[in-house]
């Protein structure tokens, strides 16, 4: 039985690619369930109720093996299709009317301050794997996506306003422009890499495919005894909570760093930080106490 994969947006002509692949995924998924559920290779678009609807998403969670948000956009990506038919007139009525598609929130995972600093110590004898973890680690002091990182040329390594070394560049799903500052840590690995022949003015860091550092990336995991399901895009998490938030850096400096169009993309971020309210309120527990402030002392 084949796996459901989700898909992101992203920009550009990447993002022409990425929405190509998305719904013609989506309408072989619908295909499939017609010949399932309907016995016939296609049905008319008239034909389409919520009863129908509702058992295509159906069958994406069981047939399919589809997470709900997966199900959710896939269906979402037909209702697309539906209104087209609406618009133009060809049905009468919106079959999706009555439809209600909520996306879950997903909690995003992220490595902790200790895991963190477990995979910067761990000594990896394995030129490939300790290529990868200096990778992942330069995301994690970063923020930029494994797609960033792989462009990243020397022309958006530039001095800022400090007199020190930031990034500054365009983020490769929404376009927006995004300046970080260099932490040493990844300014460490980019002078580590500086001289590798991999390396040039076009491309700073040498990089393998995404598939494959997703799967050095869980080996990596392994050795450093990190109990979680590691992918690139985690390191990019990492410096959304443990490296920027949770040392008190204010939402908006973040948000700015991620290259978000909105603070409410980052708050996702800070909704996961009971540590770092755990923290604050501490500190207000002692002001007040400090304050005499019950009146006992």
């Amino acid at each position: 039985m084949n796996k459901c994969n989700s898909t992101g947006q992203y920009g550009s002509a990447a993002g022409t690619a990425e929405r190509y692949r998305r719904y013609r995924t989506a309408k072989n998924h619908v295909g499939e369930y017609i010949e399932k559920e309907y016995k016939v290779s296609d049905i008319p678009v008239k034909e389409v109720n919520l009863k129908f609807i509702t058992g295509f998403e159906y069958y994406l969670k069981t047939e399919r093996n589809c997470a709900h948000n997966s199900a959710i956009k896939y269906v979402t990506n037909f209702k697309k299709i539906i209104r087209i038919a609406l618009s133009n007139e060809w049905i009468a009525k919106d079959p999706f009317q009555n439809w209600k598609g909520k996306l879950k929130v997903v909690d995003r995972e992220f490595l902790t301050e200790v895991e963190l600093q477990a995979l910067i110590s761990k000594e990896i004898k394995n030129e490939r794997l300790d290529l990868i973890k200096d990778i992942f680690t330069f995301s994690c002091f970063t923020g930029l996506s494994y797609a960033e990182v792989k462009k990243l040329s020397e022309k958006e390594v530039v001095i800022g306003i400090d007199g020190n070394k930031w990034i500054k560049t365009k983020r490769t799903k929404t376009k927006t422009r995004c300046s970080v500052p260099i932490l040493p840590v990844a300014e460490a690995i980019l002078e580590k890499y500086s001289s590798h022949p991999k390396v040039s003015e076009k491309r700073l860091l040498p990089i393998f495919s995404n598939q494959k550092t997703n799967a050095y990336i869980k080996e990596i995991a392994d050795l450093c005894g990190i109990n979680k399901n590691l992918t690139f895009h985690l390191a990019r998490h990492t410096f959304a909570t443990t490296v920027t938030l949770s040392n008190g850096v204010p939402i908006e400096s973040v948000s700015k760093m991620l290259g978000h169009k909105n603070l409410q993309t980052t708050q996702h971020y800070a909704k996961i930080l009971d540590k770092k309210v755990s923290d604050d309120m501490a500190v207000l527990k002692d002001h007040l106490i400090s304050k005499n402030f019950w009146g006992k002392g």
